[in-house]
């Protein structure tokens, strides 16, 4: 056993070596290795070996196809983002996917019965969200993980736009090879290194992972219950509330419009009752959820359907930091559970670039409005924000940042 572990450090030495100094050197970023050494003290710190740490990086250079990098001679909205943030609410939340895929969570619903009551006994998150973030996640196994992953943390944490986030991730990674978590072979991920069935960020792993089939492992590449109750435990820990719902569709009183929007003006779902929020077909709100904490929440802007959202809402959120990201969890969920498609159709909408929405961004806070970050994102503090310059600047109220309030913004910036 000894000698073969000191030919796999010999022979992780000499990858690392012939990567420094071999015959390929000339074409490779030497920036990229004097980083990769500097990150050699912080690895050591956390109890990572030379060997291991050699071995992860033996052959690795910057993957500069990746999104959200920030590329010497480009602007940062020139580069691919995140597909949550670049395409309109129709094109993510696609019908025809939603129904595939809750069609196949039913059917998954059966197959890991017993796993998924455990998971309402043990932690406390119903069957159906659990699969409903499986099925978002990775079409339940079905996607391909493409990335080498610690390729992809490495090129985040050396160029992206949030490096020292992935240099934590990064560290965390390296610490699971030198553990034996996985395989370094084995590791494959997404663009922004997140591992497994769940896709997990590797400090997510450290926080989160559960042994549900109780092999002493925390198996999130491979054990289906072990996947499924750590999603839970992150959903749980971020805030999850059981027995209550992500929340409702519903249709909206003349009084009210979409620049009421945003967590900022939540109050009782009884509350917006009394101001004539109702849901939609007729549906009544559940007694026992009166007392819960909702805000209005429209993806769309004026463009698609409304939703009184709870504090689970907000739990599914922070598991992915999007909108629509929450919202198609919330909806595969109903639909496994047994419910159908929104009421409300989304109607067609151009988003504009990166760079223009950013722009607008940039403008309303100049005007005084309340925009909390320029990142060329539509969330629910832009989307309210545009909503309260329309209703100031005689603008059709629809909450969407297009062209014409662009050109309204800057006309108000350049009036003396």
């Amino acid at each position: 056993m000894r000698t073969s572990q000191a030919k796999a450090a010999a022979a992780a030495v000499m990858a690392i070596a012939a990567w420094l100094i071999g015959p390929g050197a000339g074409a490779a970023d030497e920036a990229f290795r004097r980083w990769v050494e500097e990150l050699w003290p912080e690895a050591q710190a956390q109890g990572v070996k030379r060997v291991t740490f050699e071995r992860a990086f033996a052959g690795v250079e910057p993957d500069r196809s990746l999104p959200d990098l920030v590329l010497p001679g480009k602007k940062p909205s020139e580069v691919k983002g995140q597909a949550e943030f670049i395409r309109p609410p129709p094109d993510y939340l696609n019908r025809d996917y939603l129904a595939r895929l809750a069609q196949q969570g039913r059917g998954f619903m059966a197959q890991y019965a017993d796993a998924l009551a455990k998971i309402e006994k043990e932690i406390g998150v119903e069957r159906h969200v659990v699969l409903g973030i499986w099925g978002r996640e990775t079409a339940y196994g079905r996607h391909k993980l493409p990335h080498h992953a610690i390729t992809a943390l490495a090129t985040q944490a050396y160029l992206g736009r949030r490096k020292e986030m992935f240099r934590a991730e990064l560290l965390a990674a390296l610490r699971m090879l030198e553990e034996g978590v996985i395989a370094q072979a084995n590791m494959r991920g997404s663009w922004a290194g997140a591992l497994g069935l769940p896709q997990f960020m590797p400090t997510d792993y450290y926080a989160y992972a559960y042994d549900l089939d109780g092999d002493g492992k925390k198996d999130i590449w491979n054990s289906v219950p072990d996947a499924l109750a750590s999603a839970a435990k992150q959903l749980r820990d971020k805030g999850w509330i059981s027995g209550l719902s992500w929340g409702y569709e519903v249709a909206l009183p003349a009084a009210l419009d979409c620049a009421n929007e945003g967590p900022d003006a939540e109050r009782p779902l009884s509350a917006w009752v009394r101001l004539g929020v109702r849901r939609v077909e007729g549906r009544a709100f559940p007694t026992e959820a009166l007392d819960a904490v909702a805000y209005l929440m429209m993806p769309g802007g004026a463009y698609g359907p409304a939703f009184l959202v709870t504090e689970n809402f907000k739990a599914i959120r922070r598991y992915n930091m999007s909108d629509l990201y929450a919202l198609f969890v919330g909806n595969l969920s109903d639909r496994i559970a047994g419910g159908g498609d929104f009421v409300t159709p989304w109607r067609d909408v151009k988003q504009l670039s990166t760079g223009d929405i950013e722009e607008i961004q940039q403008r309303l806070q100049r005007l005084g409005y309340a925009i909390d970050k320029v990142d060329g994102k539509i969330g629910s503090v832009t989307r309210r924000q545009v909503g309260l310059f329309q209703r100031a600047s005689r603008l059709p109220v629809d909450c969407w940042p297009g062209l014409a309030t662009l050109a309204r913004a800057r006309a108000a910036e350049a009036r003396p």
